[in-house]
């Protein structure tokens, strides 16, 4: 397996050092703080490790501090209810003394039911799109820094983005497609297929709220993005390890804060999961 991904996987497999208590070490992948998607996923992995017969159908999570990538991150893990068909757990993610997250996710035995979903968009497959490390490469030149050490970091998942639009002067529309899936195969274990959805459903979310607002580059250093909350919904089975779509749009930006939501189909055109964000937006003198 590529050693980033299975990297990865170590970070997620979190170490029990009590009932109900887990620990996990941060991935240092070139950003600020620690990556809300690594806090998704592991607090969803420390839920899961107290659940059996059962899968997460949703998780709501608040991003309450940002985490010191320096440091292991505990998750306490409430057993709040265990029913004939579903399970309720609230997790609480703590470094150095205080909470940095929270969140709930709900389990549910397999159950059979009525059926619908919305159709996936018409968008060009992901054989036909470059990935976005070869879409950067060009730009290299005119980024910061720290901003290029983060790009070249080698990745756990290809990313490839339907339109390259993004970071041009312009003003968009708040849409965007991404085709993503793990640079390698992965067992066939469907809660961790979950856990990994949720690591990756953090990634360029937010920045959808941003298209209709011009050349974010001049506004570097005076632009403040953070997470603020997190939802996900499971509706079918799914493997992070084949091609899905991740489709975002942007409805609202007000307050110093925009929602972002997404949907993502596999390549058979399936709903398997939705998301949605509320996330920081401030600029600042």
């Amino acid at each position: 397996m590529n050693r980033i991904l299975a990297d990865l996987l170590g970070h997620l497999d979190l170490e029990e050092i009590e009932q109900n208590i887990f620990r996990g070490e941060s991935r240092d992948i070139g950003t600020p703080s620690v990556f809300g998607g690594q806090v998704l996923g592991q607090a969803l992995s420390a839920a899961s490790r107290t659940i059996q017969d059962r899968s997460a159908h949703s998780l709501h999570a608040y991003f309450l501090r940002r985490g010191d990538v320096n440091a292991p991150i505990v998750y306490q893990v409430d057993r709040a209810r265990d029913g004939k068909s579903f399970s309720n757990r609230r997790v609480v993610a703590v470094q150095h003394g205080k909470q940095i997250f929270n969140m709930t996710a709900s389990f549910q035995r397999e159950e059979q039911g009525l059926e619908h979903q919305t159709g996936m968009p018409t968008v060009p497959g992901p054989d036909e799109l470059r990935d976005i490390t070869d879409i950067q490469l060009g730009d290299m030149g005119k980024l910061p820094e720290k901003l290029r050490g983060f790009l070249k970091n080698p990745r756990p998942f290809h990313v490839r983005p339907v339109s390259e639009a993004g970071g041009k002067a312009e003003s968009i529309e708040p849409v965007k497609y991404v085709w993503m899936k793990s640079v390698d195969p992965l067992p066939d274990n469907s809660q961790l297929h979950k856990v990994l959805l949720a690591y990756i459903s953090d990634y360029q979310l937010l920045g959808t709220a941003t298209l209709p607002h011009g050349d974010l580059r001049t506004m570097r250093g005076k632009l403040q993005m953070a997470s603020l909350d997190h939802a996900m919904w499971f509706h079918r089975p799914c493997r992070a390890d084949e091609w899905l779509l991740f489709t975002y749009d942007s409805p609202s930006a007000s307050g110093a804060r925009g929602l972002a939501r997404g949907q993502v189909f596999n390549q058979d055109g399936a709903l398997v999961v939705s998301i949605a964000q509320e996330g920081l937006i401030r600029l600042r003198d």
